[in-house]
């Protein structure tokens, strides 16, 4: 019997799903996202091509069916961008390989306008978001006044619930200097957009139902890492949604019992981007040498990647409140040629010594890490697919991490190439 596999990232981001995810899917029937927005990026490197993807599922350069779930905000415009864009790179994206929630909840402009007010209000106080209105749609959503997919198919029910909107967003614009909305463009903006839409909506729960009735194999993406989640991650400095795996089956519309498999993404080292506590962050050059090795800069935004020591403390909060069952390390090669790597196994505050990351905010930015020191490797990874590839102390760096973290390396990924992986433990392999 072969297992449901749930993809989710253990760091804040970043961790380079976009080809694990694109790696799984080949072996997956369906793959679905479940939560975020276009605030998330995957690359895919596939032979000569590359893909960055913001909304649709990895599976599409596959050509399985990809679902975006009620869990997603979904930006209309971006959707329909991208479509046009991965389409023009000559994967085939129609109804047969892309389905999209009719209850997923959209991100408007009015979203956009609010999200980047709101941080340029902030000043040093911002969280950083990347200004695409993720937060603003979110928070209508759970407000009850958020417009829906199957809303652009109801013109009259859809007037009425603009005027909604529009009453929440008239106070919130004003105080921070944006102009009215003008409810009428809104409504005929979002009436051209439905017939584009139309063809790719649909019950998504239905698929996922069938999906188990056939035995099929469903790959279910995340965005983001759990360390950004809103409840479990460094708040405020989240995002606006859940990234743990069990948000796969309410964002997805299945039950829990069809979530075999949970396999959490770590690089073999942490970056975050924006704002926030990051307790092992480099200053030196050592630091900016793994960014310029890693290319660590953001798919969407472009932005730099703050990078640091492997935090053995983090990785392991996440395994345990994000359900992970495996791991899956990627850019090992990045730390070819460092002669002495440090792993965080636990934090100083004050005279007390934690081996857990607290929730107040005073207390996440003034931990100072633990470190245990382990012997670099001068010989490369780069392109290693088994083991016997890997020089003796990257082994070694792989065994500790499996140790501090109480969960087993499932796969190694040592280049952004699809095929240039070691696999340990197949996932979906109930």
């Amino acid at each position: 019997m072969m297992a449901n596999v749930v993809v989710v990232g253990a760091q804040w981001g970043d961790e380079g799903k976009g080809k694990i995810v694109d790696w799984l899917s080949d072996r997956a029937d369906l793959v679905v996202r479940f939560q975020g927005g276009h605030n998330a990026g995957h690359t895919l490197v596939v032979g000569e091509n590359v893909y960055k993807l913001s909304l649709l599922p990895s599976g599409v350069v596959q050509g399985k069916l990809s679902l975006i779930g009620n869990g997603v905000v979904v930006d209309p415009n971006a959707l329909l961008a991208e479509i046009e864009r991965i389409s023009n790179q000559g994967v085939k994206i129609d109804p047969t390989t892309l389905g999209l929630a009719e209850n997923a909840a959209l991100i408007l402009p009015i979203h956009q306008d609010l999200d980047a007010a709101r941080e340029n209000e902030a000043g040093k106080n911002k969280i950083g978001t990347t200004g695409r209105g993720i937060g603003p749609a979110y928070e209508d959503k759970v407000g009850r006044r958020a417009i829906r997919v199957a809303d652009l198919f109801d013109e009259a029910s859809l007037k009425s619930k603009i005027e909604r909107l529009m009453a929440h967003h008239r106070a919130l614009r004003a105080g921070l200097d944006l102009p009215p909305i003008d409810g009428e463009k809104l409504f005929a903006d979002l009436m051209a957009l439905a017939p584009k839409l139309l063809p790719y909506v649909r019950p998504v729960w239905r698929d996922l139902e069938q999906a188990r009735k056939d035995n099929k194999k469903v790959l279910f993406e995340g965005a983001q890492g759990i360390l950004l989640d809103v409840d479990h991650g460094t708040y405020p400095y989240v995002t606006s949604s859940s990234t743990v795996a069990g948000q796969a089956a309410s964002g997805s519309g299945t039950g829990p019992g069809n979530l075999d498999y949970v396999l959490g993404i770590v690089k073999a080292y942490t970056t975050r981007v924006g704002e926030g506590p990051f307790p092992t962050e480099l200053f030196d050059d050592v630091g900016k040498g793994i960014g310029e090795r890693g290319r660590e800069f953001g798919t969407v935004t472009g932005r730099a990647r703050r990078c640091g020591w492997f935090d053995a403390i983090l990785v392991h909060q996440a395994c345990c409140v994000g359900g992970i069952t495996g791991l899956a390390l990627t850019k090992l090669d990045v730390l070819d040629g460092v002669e002495t790597i440090n792993i965080c196994v636990g934090y100083k505050l004050g005279d007390k010594v934690l081996d857990y990351y607290p929730s107040n905010l005073h207390a996440q930015a003034n931990v100072e890490p633990i470190y245990e020191t382990v012997e670099g490797w001068s010989e490369t990874t780069f392109g290693a697919r088994s083991w016997k590839d890997l020089p003796a102390n990257a082994i070694k760096y792989i065994r500790r991490i499996e140790e501090l973290v109480g969960r087993p390396i499932a796969l190694v990924s040592t280049s952004p190439e699809r095929e240039d992986t070691i696999l340990v433990t197949d996932p979906f392999a109930k």
